[in-house]
């Protein structure tokens, strides 16, 4: 198997041949409170994901300025954007002790940085890789400085043009990314997951891995993604979708990303590898439910072919 499409995550291998890679992305659903970011990873390890991801921002450079001083409402009382964007934001010690409960519990996390001192901020923490957010696609300042630190970076395509991508991708390079076909809506509808674009992407970049992160409700399309080929899945998680919060409605509870999770499991498992055989477990069954073996059977049967050999159709 060509290992153009193979990327490295950590310790684990992202691409064709290897399981799904699955990330239950926190973001800010944590809603500022290390409690709460605690227990999101709890649920993420216990469901089987392969890692948890974050949004990293500096407001100051991430909020434009006529918003600085806006108030709103807020769980923690009336208060300016700027205030809130800081509010809602871990800093080092923070994201310290996340990596700390992150290693405990056995699963890897990175995040989405928004902004070049994010980046820097981030790599004081090794992660295995970095997430550039869809709305994020256009940043070519951004996109250089993630590709400097030579980390794997995994590029999600909502809301942009084929023409954007193919920008993105020169600017990236693509010999060290993992594209992820995405609709950017919260959440999205069924009618504009449009998840053939798994395909399009796989055949307009034979060279990179294409994943799938997802902003809709359910669990069914991300599974048919993973049948679709998917290597990476992203998805929303949530301790309870009626918390505050923008991302929340979007997200997938603890009960739901373990169901998620295992099927993505058999999924993957049932796919198999495309030569048709005829199993040991098959056998017994033929003998008794075929009524005639047929020329073909017969022709094998006196030239001692093996019927368990695989046949290409």
């Amino acid at each position: 198997m060509s290992t153009d499409r193979l990327r490295t995550l950590g310790t684990k291998t992202v691409g064709p041949g290897h399981p799904v890679y699955v990330t239950g992305e926190i973001g800010i659903n944590h809603n500022g409170e290390l409690e709460n970011a605690f227990a999101l990873i709890d649920a993420a390890a216990e469901a089987g994901c392969d890692a948890v991801k974050f949004q990293k921002r500096t407001p100051e450079v991430c909020t434009p300025r006529d918003q600085w001083d806006v108030e709103r409402d807020t769980p923690w009382g009336r208060m300016t954007y700027i205030d809130y964007r800081h509010r809602v934001e871990f800093d080092e010690d923070g994201y310290r002790a996340i990596s700390e409960h992150c290693a405990e519990r056995g699963i890897d996390w990175f995040a989405s940085p928004w902004d070049v001192e994010s980046v820097a901020f981030l790599e004081k923490f090794g992660v295995p890789c970095y997430k550039v957010a869809s709305a994020s696609l256009t940043d070519d300042e951004l996109l250089r400085a993630v590709r400097a630190t030579g980390r794997t970076v995994v590029l999600s395509t909502g809301m942009s043009t084929p023409k954007q991508i193919r920008h993105a991708v020169e600017v990236l390079g693509s010999e060290n990314i993992v594209l992820c076909h995405a609709t950017s809506t919260y959440p999205a509808k069924a009618a504009e997951l449009n998840l053939r674009m798994i395909h399009t992407l796989q055949n307009e970049f034979p060279n990179v891995p294409v994943g799938y992160s997802g902003h809709e409700t359910g669990l069914q399309t991300s599974l048919a993604a993973v049948a679709l080929g998917a290597c990476f899945v992203e998805r929303h998680i949530t301790l309870d979708r009626a918390m505050w919060g923008s991302d929340q409605a979007a997200s997938v509870e603890p009960g739901g990303l373990q169901r998620l999770v295992r099927d993505i499991r058999t999924i993957e498992e049932s796919l198999g590898d495309g030569v048709k055989k005829v199993y040991e477990s098959e056998l017994k069954p033929m003998q008794k439910l075929r009524r005639v073996k047929g020329v073909v059977a017969e022709a094998e049967a006196g030239t001692g072919s093996v019927r368990r050999e695989p046949v290409s159709v």
